[in-house]
């Protein structure tokens, strides 16, 4: 093997001699590792994090003990600060999670004390409660208006047959109809009906006989479906039509739909001898803008 300087030519046997490229190869110093490999060679230690806690929730800044976040050890928040996970810190230090800090203080609150929050704020902790996985919170909001009655509102409309497709149809009837008269608002037909069978108060001792002891022929005659968008019904339960409506508007409007509702008669077709159908049919008003 022949040693070159950078001006003069290889001689020698080619087989014998080594390239510039392979003689840089043999001197080469080892490649510094890449954080990829660093890391898969040296995992990282637990990390480690002081008595008192700085935090920075989606900007907004908290201060509170290590033992406060750790209260409740099946949480999301005990895991984070248990030192099996990292936590990115901001410029100034503090612990960052990056999620809206608005009612995070609700949080500590409850794990500092068992604190709960006023109830204009207590759906939008439920929600929070639920992200942090801290189950006691869940537990104590549940049993609180307007969660409590929300569960009470919840039983009843599960005894409505399709009732979140019904809401979905109505939303979907309105705008396409706005859309297509290139119009504010739109309107659209909605029955709501409790009884199976339409009846009259004058109707009732002649309905009530034949309710119970009507053939199959005569069940054919009195079904119908009202010419409507979306019927609603029947159901037994207490609640009555007035409740069903409420329900309707109040989920309506939580979505951010402006809806107005009027009862502007009854179906009034005529069945059978001296039975109309005398389900309520009221008008529903989607304003889109």
């Amino acid at each position: 093997m022949v040693v070159v300087t950078g001006q003069n030519k290889v001689s020698g046997n080619p087989d014998d001699a080594m390239s510039s490229s392979d003689a840089e190869d043999d001197f080469q110093e080892p490649a510094t590792p890449t954080a990829t490999q660093a890391g898969q060679a040296l995992p990282l230690l637990p990390q480690q994090f002081p008595e008192v806690v700085p935090l920075n929730v989606g900007g907004m800044y908290f201060t509170t003990r290590l033992s406060t976040l750790r209260r409740y050890e099946d949480t999301m928040l005990a895991a984070m600060f248990s030192g099996r996970h990292y936590i990115p810190t901001d410029a100034e230090g503090r612990y960052f999670i990056d999620r809206d800090g608005t009612y995070f203080g609700d949080i500590l609150n409850f794990l500092r004390s068992g604190d709960l929050p006023p109830r204009e704020r207590v759906r939008s902790v439920y929600k929070e409660a639920q992200y942090y996985s801290i189950g006691p919170l869940l537990d104590s909001l549940e049993d609180i208006q307007p969660l409590k009655g929300e569960k009470v509102r919840q039983a009843f409309l599960g005894l409505m047959p399709y009732y979140k497709d019904h809401l979905e149809r109505i939303i979907e009837i309105a705008k396409l109809r706005a859309m297509q008269r290139k119009a504010r608002f739109a309107k659209l037909k909605v029955c709501v009906f409790k009884e199976e069978m339409p009846i009259t108060p004058y109707e009732c001792p002649h309905f009530n006989s034949l309710r119970f002891e009507r053939s199959e022929s005569e069940t054919k005659l009195f079904e119908h479906h009202c010419e409507v968008d979306v019927s609603f019904g029947p159901w037994e339960a207490v609640a009555d039509v007035y409740d069903l409506l409420h329900c309707i508007v109040t989920d309506l409007s939580d979505r951010g739909i402006a809806v107005d509702h009027q009862c502007i008669g009854v179906c009034d077709k005529h069945l059978i001898n001296h039975y109309y159908c005398k389900r309520p049919i009221y008008e529903f008003k989607i304003t889109w803008w």
